[in-house]
C-alpha cells in the first residue's frame, strides 16, 4: 500500500502545483487552495488529501463536491471508487484509473484557482 500512498502523493502533487501544501509527512497530504475559505474567512479553503488507511489509500478532492459538474464524464470504473462525495479509495496502484484521476485533479485545480462565490443553500 506504500506504492498507492506514493503514487497517489506524487499525482496529486503535480496535478495542483497552484494549491499550498498545509501538511505532508506520516499521515498523508493535505493542500489547500491560495485563497480563504468563503465561509470561514479565518480558515484556508481544503483543496484535497492523500490519507493511508488500514485498508486502502484515501484520496479527497473537495473541488468535486463544491463542483458536481466535475463528475459528469466520470468512468463508471472510478465512479465504482468513489466513497462519500468527494473520496476515491485504492488498494493498489492503477494506471488507467490514476490517470483519469489526474485528468480530474487538473480541472479541479483549475477551478480553484481563484475564489468562488457559494451559493445559498436553500432550507
Amino acid at each position: 500500500m506504500d506504492e498507492t500512498l506514493t503514487a497517489l502523493r506524487a499525482l496529486m502533487l503535480e496535478c495542483a502545483p497552484g494549491m499550498v501544501v498545509a501538511k505532508d509527512g506520516e499521515g498523508g497530504l493535505m493542500l489547500n487552495a491560495p485563497w480563504p475559505n468563503p465561509v470561514h474567512p479565518e480558515q484556508a479553503m481544503f483543496f484535497g488529501a492523500v490519507r493511508p488507511g488500514k485498508a486502502y489509500v484515501g484520496y479527497h478532492l473537495m473541488p468535486v463536491y463544491s463542483h458536481p459538474a466535475l463528475l459528469s464524464s466520470l468512468s463508471p470504473a472510478l465512479k465504482r471508487r468513489m466513497q462519500g462525495k468527494s473520496c476515491f479509495n485504492f488498494k493498489k496502484t492503477d494506471p488507467v484509473l490514476f490517470e483519469e484521476l489526474a485528468e480530474l485533479t487538473r480541472l479541479c485545480a483549475k477551478t480553484y484557482e481563484s475564489p468562488f462565490v457559494l451559493e445559498p443553500r436553500r432550507p
